[in-house]
C-alpha cells in the first residue's frame, strides 16, 4: 500500500471546519458516492444535536474513527475530512486496507461550537487560551465509559458516549483511532497494545515533517512509556492505584474510564490516539542535561500550580455569588483548583519517592515541568475569564434588577482580562513557539493511522493464512 501517496495528497489546510462545516461536507460525501459511503444518525447530543456517522467500505473486519473526543482537539475532525473523501475515492486503498469504516468527525458538538471562536485563526496563544473550552471530566466523552474498580462505581454514560458505546457493541472493532490532539509541546503516541515494531515509523511520520518528538514528561506520572514518544493507554485503573499508593486513600474519581478500555472489553481491539500540538517548542525534544535535577523540577512545577491556581480562585471566589450552575466554563476550573491546591501530596510524594529523580534533568523534561506547564495553567485563565462573561450575559438578558451584580462582574472580567493578556504577553516572551501548518498535523495523523491499521490487516491476513 502507498502510505506516502495518500499522505502526500493531504490538503494545505488553513483553518478548522465548524460543526455545520463538517456535517455539510459529510452529508455531500454521501451524495457524491452514495454506492460507497452511507450517513447515519449515531446520536444525539445533550443539546439535541444529530451526531453524524459515515460507514464506508465493506471489508471484512471494522473500524471506527471518531474525532472531537475532547472539543478542543479539532486536528481530528480535519484528518477524517480528508480521509473520508480518500477512501471514498480511492479502491485500492479501501480494498488494500481491508475494513469497513466507521467514521465521526464531530463526536462532541456541542462543545466543539464552544471553540470555533478560534477556529478560523489568528493562531496565537492569546487567541487559543481566550477561546478555549474543555469540559470537566464526567462531561467529556472520552472518560464517560463505564468501569467498577475498587471504590470507582461510574454508570452514568453522556448520550454521546452512549453512541459510541453503541457502535463498538455492534461493530466490535479490531482497530479503533481515538483523535485527540495536545496544545503545546512535541509529538507523541498511546496504544492499548504493545507493538514495539511500529514505534519507528510512528516517529518517523512525525519526524518527515520538521514536528519535534514530546521526550519530556508524560501527561500523568502513572503513565507507562513503552518507547520514547510512545506510551500504554491512559487508564482510570492506574490513575487510581497511583493516587491510592501515595496517599493511603481511594481516590475521588467522579468520571468514568475510556474508549480504549470499553472497546477492549468487547474485542481485541487496538485502540490509537496521535497526540500533536498546535504550538511547538525545539526544547521539547533537547535530551542535553539540564541545571535542575528531575526531582526539582517536578516541585518547582507543584509550586508553580499552587501559586496560579490561588489567583484564579482569588479571582473566582469575588463572583462566586453570581456563578450560576449552568455555566459550562467553570466547572473544569474548580476541579483543577481543588486537585492542584489539595490533591498534590500524590504528585510530591512520588518525586520524594524515586532515586533517579536525584539526577540532572534533561533540558526537555524541565522545559515541560516548568515552560510547558505555564501554557496549560493559562487556558484555565482563559476559562475563568469566559466563566465571567457567561454570567454578564446571562445577566443582561434578565430583565431584573441585577446593576449590583453587573457592576462586580465587570469589575472582574476587566481584571481576569488584563491578567490575560499580560499572561499571554510573558509566554510569549518565554518560549520560542512556532505555528504548525494544520496540513503537517494531518499528514501526520493519517500516516500513524495507516501505519497501524495497516499492521492489524498483515497480521489478520497472516493468522488466517496459518489456519489454512
Amino acid at each position: 500500500m502507498d502510505i506516502q501517496g495518500v499522505v502526500n495528497k493531504v490538503p494545505d489546510y488553513k483553518v478548522f471546519l465548524t460543526v455545520d462545516e463538517m456535517d455539510r461536507s459529510t452529508k455531500e460525501l454521501a451524495k457524491e458516492f452514495p454506492e460507497i459511503v452511507t450517513v447515519f444518525e449515531a446520536g444525539i447530543s445533550r443539546n439535541g444535536h444529530s451526531i453524524l456517522c459515515m460507514k464506508i467500505g465493506d471489508g471484512p473486519k471494522n473500524a471506527l474513527c471518531f474525532a472531537c473526543p475532547h472539543p478542543n482537539e479539532p486536528i481530528g475532525a480535519m484528518t477524517m475530512e480528508y480521509f473520508s473523501r480518500e477512501l471514498a475515492e480511492n479502491d485500492q486503498l479501501r480494498e488494500k486496507l481491508g475494513f469497513t469504516w466507521y467514521i465521526i468527525k464531530c463526536i462532541d458538538p456541542d462543545g466543539v461550537r464552544l471553540n470555533e471562536k478560534w477556529f478560523k485563526g489568528p493562531f496565537n496563544l492569546f487567541n487559543y487560551t481566550k477561546n478555549y473550552f474543555r469540559p470537566i471530566g464526567y462531561e467529556q466523552v472520552e472518560w464517560t465509559f463505564p468501569i467498577d474498580y475498587k471504590e470507582l462505581h461510574f454508570h452514568d454514560p453522556l448520550p454521546e458516549t452512549q453512541a459510541l458505546m453503541k457502535l463498538i457493541d455492534e461493530t466490535k472493532p479490531e482497530f479503533m483511532y481515538s483523535l485527540h490532539n495536545a496544545g503545546f509541546g512535541g509529538a507523541y503516541w498511546y496504544l492499548s497494545h504493545d507493538l514495539p515494531e511500529l514505534y519507528d515509523a510512528l516517529r518517523h511520520s512525525a519526524l518527515k515533517q520538521d514536528i519535534p518528538l514530546s521526550l519530556g514528561e508524560p501527561e500523568e506520572p502513572f503513565i507507562t512509556k513503552l518507547s520514547p514518544a510512545v506510551f500504554k493507554s491512559m487508564s482510570i485503573k492506574d490513575a487510581y492505584d497511583f493516587t491510592e499508593k501515595f496517599t493511603g486513600e481511594a481516590p475521588d474519581i467522579k468520571n468514568g474510564t475510556s474508549s480504549a478500555d470499553y472497546a477492549l472489553s468487547k474485542a481485541d481491539c487496538v485502540t490509537l490516539l496521535a497526540e500533536l500540538p498546535y504550538f511547538y517548542d525545539s526544547r521539547i525534544q533537547d535530551m542535553s542535561e539540564g541545571e535542575l535535577t528531575r526531582k526539582e523540577a517536578i516541585l518547582k512545577n507543584v509550586e508553580l500550580g499552587k501559586a496560579h491556581f490561588s489567583l484564579l480562585q482569588d479571582l473566582l471566589n469575588d463572583v462566586r455569588p453570581y456563578i450560576s450552575e449552568g455555566n459550562p466554563f467553570v466547572k473544569l476550573v474548580d476541579e483543577v483548583i481543588t486537585y492542584v491546591l489539595e490533591g498534590s501530596e500524590a504528585k510530591i510524594k512520588w518525586a520524594n519517592s524515586q532515586p533517579e529523580f536525584e539526577k540532572r534533568a534533561k533540558v526537555s523534561e524541565i522545559f515541560d515541568n516548568l515552560q510547558t506547564a505555564k501554557f496549560y495553567h493559562g487556558l484555565y485563565l482563559g476559562l475563568s475569564v469566559r466563566t465571567i462573561e457567561f454570567e454578564i450575559e446571562r445577566l443582561q438578558q434578565e430583565e431584573a434588577d441585577n446593576k449590583a451584580a453587573l457592576s462586580k462582574l465587570n469589575k472582574a472580567l476587566e481584571k481576569g482580562t488584563n491578567q490575560l493578556k499580560d499572561y499571554c504577553q510573558q509566554l510569549e516572551k518565554e518560549l520560542n513557539y512556532s505555528v504548525i501548518p494544520i496540513q503537517k498535523l494531518v499528514r501526520i495523523q493519517i500516516e500513524s493511522g495507516l501505519i497501524v491499521a495497516q499492521h492489524i490487516r498483515k497480521q489478520r491476513d497472516g493468522s488466517l493464512a496459518s489456519k489454512k
